[in-house]
């Protein structure tokens, strides 16, 4: 027995229906210094890996069957496929040992998900080797397990800690926009010239940094699919015209312009009209805020085999072939050299994909540098569940 505390050495399971077989392979793995448990048929090696999780299964292919429903001489290939499809058991490696030497039963341990074979008589060094190799890649496959477990939950907790202290500032921070917005309006007394743009350049700052909590808070809640879509039907053509009437004011007051066309053949769809609102917000606001020259931005909608295609295209700076991807993760921003420079969360693009997903569609970029980017939006004609 080890003593107290000590790490226990890997357990094998040995499966042979054959008491000398058994035995001399337990001998030899005992000489290697593990442990070893025993089973004699296909449904005793199945219930021996689920209640003690050994580290190694050493199969005989040919065993009593019982009611695993295939003949005796596949037991041990029914028994690895049954591990391998359940995720307690699927990452316990098998070495099948038989006397049978025939190309197809390779074919079918290969098939079974068997990590390795061995025929009888085998040898014993070659056994050794081949238990060792595999032993230490379980070790390295259950580490890699565990840190992946482990980054999950420090990933939950740091994102549980930004979510309460970004819901703590929303209220005072709206406190100091109203106090802010008196002061601005006369309320406490008349400001000098000086004073005035001092408060209204606070606001504008504290506005930006309302509207980043906002984005925090509106990301996590889609990621945890807390937003209930509510879905109503939206024609193409009244749906961008909408668009281009409300953005018309800024894109006037900024030289830019605006366009857009709605196939005849794009179907009426069924969406949640505010959040698709808010994705188009997010992609003319980019498509304005990044551009260092008077920008032109076109809104198109056409039938797709998947029910409706827009795009949003712009004349823009553009984006690097190997940001395209990237900047749909939360807080990845890309600056092109002449860009202006704007406030941005990085979490725009990435509310625009999980706006997309969340109707079952899905959202891309296609860009060149210095030639603008084209912005496409799939949607199907009904939302589909993304669970």
């Amino acid at each position: 027995m080890p003593p107290a505390g000590a790490e226990l050495p890997p357990l094998v399971l040995v499966a042979d229906d054959v008491d000398a077989n058994a035995e001399l392979l337990a001998d030899q793995l005992t000489a290697l210094g593990v442990r070893t448990a025993r089973a004699h048929d296909g449904p005793s090696a199945l219930a021996a890996c689920f209640e003690e999780h050994p580290d190694l299964c050493i199969l005989d292919v040919s065993m009593p069957a019982g009611d695993l429903a295939v003949d005796d001489r596949d037991t041990g290939f029914e028994v690895c496929r049954r591990l391998k499809r359940d995720p307690r058991t699927a990452r316990i490696p098998v070495i099948f040992v038989t006397a049978l030497n025939d190309t197809a039963d390779r074919v079918k341990a290969i098939e079974a998900g068997g990590d390795d074979f061995l025929l009888k008589p085998h040898n014993r060094l070659v056994l050794g080797a081949r238990v060792r190799s595999l032993l230490k890649l379980k070790s390295a496959t259950d580490a890699l397990e565990q840190s992946y477990r482990t980054l999950r939950e420090l990933t939950k907790v740091r994102d549980d800690l930004m979510k309460m202290i970004v819901h703590d500032l929303k209220t005072p921070l709206t406190s100091v926009l109203a106090t802010l917005e008196m002061l601005r309006e006369g309320d406490y007394g008349p400001m000098a010239e000086k004073q005035y743009k001092a408060v209204s350049e606070a606001e504008g700052k504290a506005e930006d940094l309302l509207g980043l909590i906002q984005d925090l808070l509106e990301v996590a809640r889609v990621e945890e699919t807390r937003i209930a879509i509510s879905p109503e039907p939206i024609a193409p053509a009244a749906f961008l015209s909408e668009l281009v009437i409300d953005w018309t004011p800024r894109f006037s007051a900024e030289g830019a312009t605006m366009a857009y066309e709605a196939s005849d053949e794009a179907p009426v769809f069924s969406a949640d009209k505010a959040l698709l609102r808010r994705v188009f917000a997010n992609l003319v606001q980019n498509a304005l805020s990044h551009s260092a020259t008077a920008v032109h931005v076109e809104l198109v909608a056409m039938k797709d085999p998947q029910g409706i295609l827009f795009t949003v295209t712009d004349n823009g700076p553009g984006i690097p072939a190997e940001f395209q991807e990237v900047i749909f993760r939360k807080f990845e921003q890309v600056r092109a050299p002449n860009a202006p420079k704007t406030r941005s969360s990085g979490l725009g693009l990435a509310f625009c994909r999980l706006a997309v997903e969340a109707h079952g569609g899905r959202i891309w970029v296609r860009s060149k540098e210095a030639e603008g980017s084209t912005f496409y939006i799939q949607l199907p004609v009904e939302p589909k569940s993304t669970d």
